[in-house]
């Protein structure tokens, strides 16, 4: 069985709050069309100079190229599991290639929106750190490749919002305490104000499974990358001091009963479900994660929950089983896989 990518298989830095950190930069090939308006052949002619850069990344460690149209439904569906490919990317393969290092961290998209998405991605709140490895994933493909550039304008893209810096920083948040007090909405709903939207579990247009939202900037063009960085991270502060008054106020004696009932009712569930939807079990599992990271449910391996949320993913469940599955039988099997590994790992606390 694969390993699911390093980032989403471990907890960091206020992991349990914040799942993960992206930071993604769109770059383009100078003298030829964005994707969209371009040929094949010049399709094919962006494809043939980014493999050759490949070599260029030696100095962050091992690399690998793959086009798209090599690689089954099945496995590009897991890598938009992971968030190392778009949902769009996995559309319409042809003349579409992936860059992946050893550790599944560092992702570059070729001929998605733009010619080259730069992707770095940490687990836990790394801001700075997913940053710093971005610029230098873009500094090193530069030394080979000569992307589209405006003196005033600064990067140039195929979508006008991305235009200048063309930096896109993004924080996934876990926030089922702000979701239970019914004040998600308005915490996160003031940002659009700020420069800053909201998205759910996969991007742009999805829906917040697991009670899981990303952050991100909106303005690429008139500020720079520290600075976008910097207005990130003071709203991430917020969002997280939100997220942890609202934990607080669940455990005030006065509704810790109520508390542990419903998040122990979740795990019930979890332990003796015989089948499980995808939506059903992100939305259990976040109930889960809530009451260890409130200690109110005790278990062994802090990443553990983290990793789970991941293998009930349809295709990385089928991955699991090594076939393709019907829907009926991926709900019995990933409910299956969610009581044997409960049984294993966790235990109820005292």
């Amino acid at each position: 069985m694969r390993e699911i990518a390093s980032w989403m298989r471990r907890t960091g830095p206020m992991g349990d709050i914040v799942l993960g950190t992206r930071c993604r930069l769109a770059r383009n090939l100078a003298g030829i069309p964005f994707p969209e308006a371009a040929t094949r052949e010049q399709l094919r002619e962006v494809l043939t100079k980014t493999a050759a850069a490949v070599a260029e990344l030696e100095a962050l460690g091992t690399f690998t190229y793959r086009e798209m149209a090599t690689m089954d439904a099945l496995e590009r569906e897991i890598l938009v599991e992971e968030h190392l490919i778009s949902p769009s990317h996995m559309q319409n393969p042809a003349h579409k290639a992936v860059i992946l290092n050893a550790e599944h961290n560092i992702s570059i998209m070729v001929n998605e929106e733009d010619h080259l998405r730069i992707q770095v991605l940490k687990p836990g709140l790394q801001l700075n750190e997913a940053w710093e490895r971005a610029t230098e994933v873009d500094d090193l493909l530069e030394q080979h490749l000569d992307f589209a550039f405006d003196l005033q304008t600064g990067y140039l893209t195929a979508c006008p919002t991305n235009v200048g810096t063309a930096l896109r920083a993004s924080v996934m948040f876990h926030l089922p305490a702000l979701q239970r007090v019914k004040k998600v909405q308005e915490v996160l709903g003031a940002v659009s104000k700020f420069g800053l939207t909201v998205r759910g579990l996969y991007g742009e247009g999805s829906d917040a499974w697991g009670n899981v939202y990303q952050l991100s900037n909106q303005i690429t063009l008139g500020q720079s990358e520290d600075e976008t960085i910097e207005h990130l991270a003071r709203f991430t502060a917020q969002i997280l001091y939100s997220e942890q008054q609202a934990r607080e106020y669940l455990l005030e004696q006065e509704r810790r009963l109520t508390t542990e009932d419903w998040l122990y009712r979740s795990y019930g569930i979890l332990q003796n479900a015989r089948m499980i939807t995808s939506q059903e079990a992100m939305e259990l599992l976040s109930d889960l994660k809530l009451g260890v990271d409130l200690g109110v449910i005790e278990h062994g391996d802090p990443d553990l929950l983290k990793q789970l949320m991941v293998q009930i993913r349809s295709a990385h469940l089928q991955s699991i089983m090594g076939q393709p599955l019907p829907v009926q039988e991926r709900d019995r099997l990933r409910a299956s896989l969610i009581r044997e590994t409960l049984q294993k790992q966790i235990t109820k606390g005292e």
